[in-house]
């Protein structure tokens, strides 16, 4: 989309951390980073809005901050955005700012980051390079497709020998009953996890009918209600290692959660999840 515990808890758990295993597998440091998070670009009063949203995580599209300064304990992970974003100085700048990184931005949309999967994987190789935990470039649609653009990537990847170590996806829902909607997004997160079988990030998401060129908009009563019934499914779902909304921001569009530092119905609803 846009450029667009208790003491007895606490031990096994920190052994758990030292030794690299867990229930699920490795360690990985995102794991104790809550689930719930949004994407955001820098607008007045973000950091007051990042605060009262109550997220663990959010992301620019960028490989910086653009400038946001976020509240204490809440992780911002940078993305490399399309190929012309591939430069050392935007993958030392993601080095710096965050321990996990996003691929690429939409690459299956000539109006987002636009390449082929050979392209991608062409590319790849400098992502790794950082070193850091390396999400999947983030397709807009056709995700759990067999051979459709995420997959062609994926099984070059393997074949390459090449670091793939979780899934992201984009989602938008044209039918704004928040059960059906609820339903069709939990079935297109469970066949990409079938197919692939890696931790999913769900890095866009909100009710948006864009079946008819100009974007149609659900009321806010609905994209609440859509709200709360997702966020409790994706917080319920084990291989959904995170999620984030579209956007924070309501100023650009009807989906965003807040004015300013103000939450709409949505926002509210945002905000009481997780």
């Amino acid at each position: 989309m846009s450029r667009r515990l208790r003491l007895f808890t606490v031990v096994p758990v920190l052994f758990a951390v030292l030794t690299g295993l867990t229930a699920a597998g490795p360690a990985d440091a995102s794991a104790a980073v809550k689930k719930k998070g949004v994407s955001a670009w820098n607008f007045p009063d973000v950091t007051g809005a990042l605060a009262d949203v109550r997220a663990g995580w959010f992301y620019t599209w960028a490989s910086d901050r653009q400038q946001i300064r976020p509240p204490a304990g809440v992780e911002f992970v940078p993305m490399i955005w399309g190929a012309a974003s591939v430069t050392d100085a935007q993958l030392n700048t993601a080095r710096k700012e965050g321990t996990t990184l996003l691929g690429f931005n939409e690459p299956d949309l000539p109006a987002q980051a636009n390449m082929s999967p050979a392209r991608a994987l062409d590319l790849w190789p400098r992502l790794q390079s950082t070193g850091m935990r390396l999400g999947a470039p983030a397709v807009a649609g056709g995700g759990d497709v067999a051979g459709g653009w995420l997959d062609q990537f994926m099984k070059g990847a393997a074949a390459r020998h090449e670091k793939v170590d979780f899934i992201p996806l984009h989602w938008y829902g044209s039918d704004f009953r928040a059960d059906a909607a609820t339903g069709q997004l939990r079935g297109y997160l469970q066949a990409v996890y079938n197919r692939y079988k890696k931790p999913i990030w769900l890095t866009e998401y909100a009710l948006i009918d864009f079946s008819h060129g100009t974007p149609r908009y659900p009321t806010q009563d609905q994209q609440a209600a859509f709200v709360t019934k997702s966020t409790a499914m994706l917080q319920g779902l084990p291989f959904v290692e995170r999620y984030a909304w579209f956007t924070l921001s309501a100023d650009r569009g009807g989906s965003g959660l807040y004015n300013r530092a103000t939450p709409n119905k949505a926002g509210a609803a945002y905000r009481a999840a997780g």
